[in-house]
């Protein structure tokens, strides 16, 4: 069995800053890419940052710049350093992991971490 735990949400002002943390458990062998997610109310849920095992990374545009995706292999660990933050980017945010456990590749969600941003 495997989990993402992610940590860090909260409220921020307009302009300030947050940092996100998802933490993979359980029979792990290898993780593949890793994303973060966000879904605001009333909206479809959208991919923010990707992270390949390899280190490639990619963003969506409207957080380049603002956000920065980085993991840690040994921690098995993902973090989103989320600077600048706009009232836009108030979501739940998800982590996303595509993780073996040596057999299979399977696809595992987080639980969903609020970031609320009040101008």
């Amino acid at each position: 069995q495997v989990q993402l735990v992610e940590s860090g949400g909260g409220l921020v002002q307009a302009g300030g800053s947050l940092r996100l943390s998802c933490a993979a458990s359980g029979s792990i062998f290898s993780i593949n890419a890793m994303r973060w997610y966000r879904q605001a109310p009333g909206k479809q849920r959208e991919l923010v940052a990707i992270i390949t095992s390899g280190g490639k990374i990619t963003y969506v545009d409207s957080v380049k710049d603002r956000f920065t995706i980085s993991r840690d292999n040994a921690k098995n660990t993902t973090y989103l350093q989320m600077n600048s933050l706009k009232l836009e980017d108030a979501a739940v945010y998800y982590c996303n992991a595509l993780i073996s456990d040596g057999i299979r590749w399977e696809n595992y969600w987080g639980q969903g971490t609020q970031v609320t941003v009040s101008s």
